[in-house]
This record gives structure tokens, sequence and C-alpha cells, in this order.
């Protein structure tokens, strides 16, 4: 069954945009001066950090969108990388970058709590 994603790629292009675009503000949040006062200094630093984590987070989001929009481009969208079956649309739409179906990615969170 050849299905028809052109909604998820418009979803997973407009995700892409804003990522970027939280990209670019967290970068300019980064460089922006520091305070001259230590304790600012301290509290920027940590700032910061927080800053960073939220960069780290968005690039791998955007990561996950730009893999979704190949596998559209290339034909294997929709399809779990684990056992091969199809991934429901109502899980794609859901979350438009799961490349597992519900029963694998259930199976790989349980293997990996322990």
């Amino acid at each position: 069954m050849e299905n028809d994603y052109t909604e998820i790629r418009d979803i997973l292009i407009t995700k892409r945009e804003e990522l970027a675009k939280r990209l670019e503000r967290i970068k300019e949040n980064l460089t922006a001066g520091r305070s001259a006062d230590s304790q600012e200094q301290a509290q920027e630093l940590e700032n910061a950090e927080v800053v960073d984590a939220l960069g780290n987070e968005a690039r791998l989001e955007l990561s996950q969108v730009a893999r979704a929009l190949e596998q559209i481009k290339n034909g294997t969208y929709g399809i779990c990388v684990s056992c091969g079956e199809e991934i429901p649309l109502a899980r794609l739409q859901a979350q438009p970058f799961a490349d597992r179906c519900i029963r694998c990615a259930t199976a790989e969170e349980a293997g990996s709590a322990r």
C-alpha cells in the first residue's frame, strides 16, 4: 500500500524551519555579552548551560526531522526500522519522525530502562 505523506512532509518542513530559527536564537543567546559582576557571571554561565542543552535537544530533533524527510523522499518512510512492518498512519501523524512501530518502540524503551 503506497501512502501519500504530503501532509506529514509539510509538517516536517515547518518543524525543520521552526527548529532552525530556535537554534539561531539559542546561538545568539550563547554569544551575547557577559556581565562584569561575578555573581551575574555565575548565573549567566548556568543559563548558558541550560541554553546549550536546549540547543542539543533542538539539533537532535532537527536530525530526526531530516531523516524522516529523507525517508519520505526515498520511499522508506513509515516502515519500522526494527521489524519492517508498516507504522500506522495515526502514529506517524502524532509523531512524524517515528521510525519504529509502537510494539518495537515499547520493547526498545523497556530494554533500555533496565
